[in-house]
């Protein structure tokens, strides 16, 4: 009974119709994940989708659909079914690679697919000499032996490119190891550490710290071990609005001492220990960041301040606000600034951000500069199984190239006496790209010809 329940299921899961049925599953959940945006609000899908799809959705795990527990368990199944499926066969390659080469008997060399026929009108030890230098010249390591009372000579070619099917096995186990291993739900349930593998974001204002991200799934708060400061953010707009570029330079502070420093922009991240910072996107925030410099005087200032508020700077004597804004979309184009030093009527006027502008008071005259505030949206990533990935690529590559351009090819040639000479019967195979090696091998069989001496009629 014990045995029986063990056949079928190696049975079920070494059948290559189980492999095509997963990878068929896997393609389809694939292209779902691709199709349907991944790691998003829950109130998007509810806004793209309807509430009820939204919470279909939700069930199923599909907002991030690459860490659910069911694609997780096709993948596991899969790698069962390489790993039963390798397991059946692997132990017949074996054999078959390992037989001598010259275990073979002569009536099995005339049902070969490859076979050519020559009279050598020396003696049996003339002839061998012959045949064992052809096959040396044509790069054939050959053996012989004695057989009745003729001599057989084999050799063979890519024998080990047999497992070049099962290096690509083993490579897709590597890959679906690196997923498994990268996956945030096997992180937080196997490993039981959410910081082993995870994918989150942040949203982090200009001048501001933060030392953790918010996981996508579940809205956990990850700490990271380390305080990430947004330094400045810069971006550029087309003349219709659009953002052109942008980017972020921040600042890596361990205990309080910084300890590196980075632009993060698109495509270019940034990685430290194991954790990769992508920029994903900004917030205009609603405060700006004023710059004044009064002229001929050391006194300067920095001042986040929002709109209508009134700010006063003791140090030049003077206050200023914003009372106006004009803006494009998110964008805010130009100010209106009030200004005063408390001498006469206060500067009212139009300032384009960025842009610096000379105020002339009686006290004196400053240099004023307004920038927008952004929050630059950081992703955070720690895909500990990456290099898993990347090594089962190469590794499949490898496997690729000796299942497809490589061949095991054997080449016999037995020699019988004969009344008047010797009869050679040339003879070979080969498991894949049998056209090339037929002209190997009628390369071979011409040369052999070509060097014998002058052969009987037949």
């Amino acid at each position: 009974m014990t045995t029986s329940k063990k056949n079928a299921f190696s049975s079920l899961f070494a059948s290559v119709q189980l492999a095509l049925l997963l990878l068929f599953l896997l393609a389809s959940t694939a292209i779902i994940g691709t199709v349907i945006p991944q790691n998003n609000p829950a109130a998007f899908y509810v806004e793209q989708y309807g509430f009820k799809t939204a919470r279909f959705f939700q069930l199923l795990d599909i907002p991030d659909m690459y860490n659910s527990w069911w694609f997780l368990g096709l993948l596991t199944l899969f790698a069962v079914n390489l790993i039963v499926c390798s397991a059946d066969r692997i132990p017949q390659v074996i054999r078959l690679v390992r037989r001598d080469i010259l275990a073979v008997t002569p009536e099995q060399l005339t049902k070969f697919p490859l076979r050519s026929e020559q009279r050598h009108a020396g003696d049996l030890p003339t002839a061998a000499a012959q045949v064992a230098l052809v096959l040396k010249q044509h790069g054939w390591r050959a053996q012989e032996t004695q057989v009745d009372a003729g001599r057989l000579y084999g050799a063979q070619k890519g024998r080990w490119s047999r497992f070049g099917v099962y290096v690509v096995h083993c490579s897709i186990l590597v890959i679906l190891a690196g997923a498994l291993v990268g996956s945030s739900t096997v992180a937080r349930t196997i490993f039981r550490d959410p910081l082993a593998a995870f994918k989150g974001s942040v949203m982090l204002p200009e001048g501001e710290s933060v030392a953790h991200v918010f996981a996508h799934k579940g809205g956990e708060r990850l700490d990271l071990g380390f305080a990430l400061h947004c330094d400045d953010f810069a971006i550029e707009f087309y003349g219709n609005g659009m953002p052109k570029t942008y980017r972020s330079r921040v600042t890596i502070f361990e205990h309080e001492a910084p300890v590196r420093s980075a632009e993060i922009e698109v495509n270019r991240p940034l990685t430290y220990k194991g954790i990769t910072f992508y920029q994903s996107s900004y917030q205009p925030l609603p405060d700006y960041l004023v710059h004044l410099k009064k002229r001929d005087s050391k006194a300067e200032t920095t001042a986040r301040i929002p709109v209508a508020t009134e700010v006063d700077w003791p140090e030049g004597g003077v206050s200023y606000g914003i009372i106006n804004r004009e803006r494009q979309g998110e964008v805010t184009r130009r100010l209106k600034i009030w200004f005063s030093d408390g001498q006469g009527e206060p500067s009212v006027f139009w300032l384009n951000i960025g842009q610096e502008a000379t105020v002339e008071r009686p006290s004196g005259a400053y240099l004023l500069t307004v920038q927008q505030r952004y929050a630059t949206g950081l992703q955070a990533t720690k895909d500990p199984g990456v290099w898993l990935v990347y090594g089962g690529c190469l590794l499949m590559l490898l496997g690729l190239y000796i299942a497809f351009f490589m061949s095991h090819r054997r080449i016999y040639v037995l020699i019988q006496p004969e009344e008047n000479g010797c009869r050679l019967l040339f003879a070979g195979d080969a498991n894949k790209n049998r056209v090339g090696f037929e002209r190997s091998f009628l390369q071979l069989v011409n040369r052999s010809e070509n060097r014998a001496q002058p052969h009987l009629p037949q």
